[in-house]
């Protein structure tokens, strides 16, 4: 059956991000066991970087759909949904499954349209939340609702999402499934270079304590209330470096108030990079200050790599995390309670040991394996559930 099995997953964008690499991730290892599994996403990219070449490397097949955008746009919106419709038709696909919020939304409506059996979607993250306007994130909760009823399976990353669905009345309960972002744990946990070597190519010094994140520069994750607490804890922490890896719209502003703060020389922003299992064994502490998740893969990340992370107490990051066993949380924009964590994680070795080892242990669950093995398994029962009515 898997042979004739036909499976698109819709994204709106391949930027380098954990949505679109797990979608990358479950296109390719199904492939691999047989499967047809074709990727459709929109062509915009941005500074964060894109992984339209690395899906072609890997022999996916990659479909752009160039209609398809991010932004609002009443015409290209209207072409592309018809486009998505024509295309599905055409591809005779058994199972539609969505990504990020605005293809979640037109795919899993082209794809009834166009009389796909399946339609599935994962939420990496609701498009509401407490940030927005109310009049905005309402707007976004209808439309979430509404499509629910057409979706026979809701894929969350974390169990919080699962709640605030629920408490959205968006579908049902026994229409969601957890299934954690996965990550490849070998090679964050035997990486190829070692602290000194990654110490030496950047020039700082070996007694060095360097906090760093790997992130987004958007406002969702918050980099200026990194880029604030590395200037506070600079100035008490003469040994303190700080390191911030990734790109994003914000990173004019970041690099404006590094030099404001006059941080430059402790301060450094790597740019995107491919190599981050190397980058993060420069790491003493990992901190990412997110004002709001789903799961973020670079938790998991960290910690296979045994580093102690201090992260915001916001959704998936809290179940991640077990609070001061393997990881601290700290309240989300409370930049005097992350400067305190940051410094007393700092002067405490005994203690980041402590979080280090026990940061590795029950990993299993976020491995890309057990992932793509648990969307299977969702397909095969929706198919079968099909085939008995």
């Amino acid at each position: 059956m898997n042979a004739k099995l036909r499976i698109l997953h819709i994204i709106t964008r391949l930027i380098i991000g954990g949505a679109q690499e797990n979608t990358l991730y479950t296109a390719e290892i199904l492939n691999k066991k047989g499967y047809h599994v074709d990727v459709l996403s929109g062509p915009q990219t941005g500074p964060e970087g894109n992984l339209i070449e690395n899906a072609k490397r890997r022999n996916i097949p990659l479909f752009i759909e160039k209609r398809i955008v991010r932004e609002i746009n009443p015409i290209k919106d209207l072409f592309g949904f018809f486009r998505l419709v024509q295309f599905i038709r055409r591809g005779r696909y058994d199972i539609v499954h969505t990504h990020s919020s605005k293809a979640g939304i037109s795919g899993r409506w082209a794809a009834w349209l166009a009389g796909c059996p399946i339609i599935v979607h994962t939420v990496h993250g609701w498009a509401f939340h407490d940030y927005q306007k109310p009049w905005l994130r309402s707007f976004y909760i209808v439309l979430e609702r509404f499509t629910s009823i057409i979706t026979q399976g809701l894929i969350a990353v974390s169990r919080k999402d699962i709640l605030k669905g629920l408490a959205s009345k968006i579908g049902r309960r026994s229409d969601y499934a957890l299934i954690r972002s996965g990550i490849e744990i070998e090679e964050f946990s035997s990486p190829k270079k070692g602290r000194s070597e990654m110490i030496r190519e950047f020039g700082i010094p070996q007694n060095a304590k360097v906090v760093g994140t790997v992130t987004r520069f958007s406002p969702q994750k918050s980099p200026m209330t990194f880029v604030h607490t590395a200037a506070e804890v600079i100035r008490k922490v003469p040994e303190a470096f700080f390191i911030m890896v990734g790109d994003g719209p914000l990173r004019g502003k970041i690099e404006s108030e590094v030099r404001i703060l006059g941080i430059e020389d402790r301060m450094i922003l790597t740019g995107l990079r491919l190599d981050v299992p190397d980058l993060l064994q420069m790491f003493d502490i990992f901190l990412l200050t997110s004002l709001w998740e789903g799961l973020p893969r670079v938790i998991p990340q960290a910690m296979a790599a045994g580093l102690p992370v201090i992260a915001s107490n916001v959704d998936g990051n809290a179940e991640i995390i077990k609070n001061n066993v393997n990881g601290i949380l700290v309240q989300p924009g409370n930049i005097n309670q992350t400067i305190e964590t940051v410094i007393q994680l700092i002067k405490d070795k005994q203690r980041r040991q402590q979080l280090s080892d026990n940061a590795r242990y029950g990993l299993e669950e976020y491995s890309v394996d057990s992932m793509v093995e648990a969307i299977e398994d969702l397909y095969m029962r929706f198919l079968r559930g099909n085939a008995n009515r």
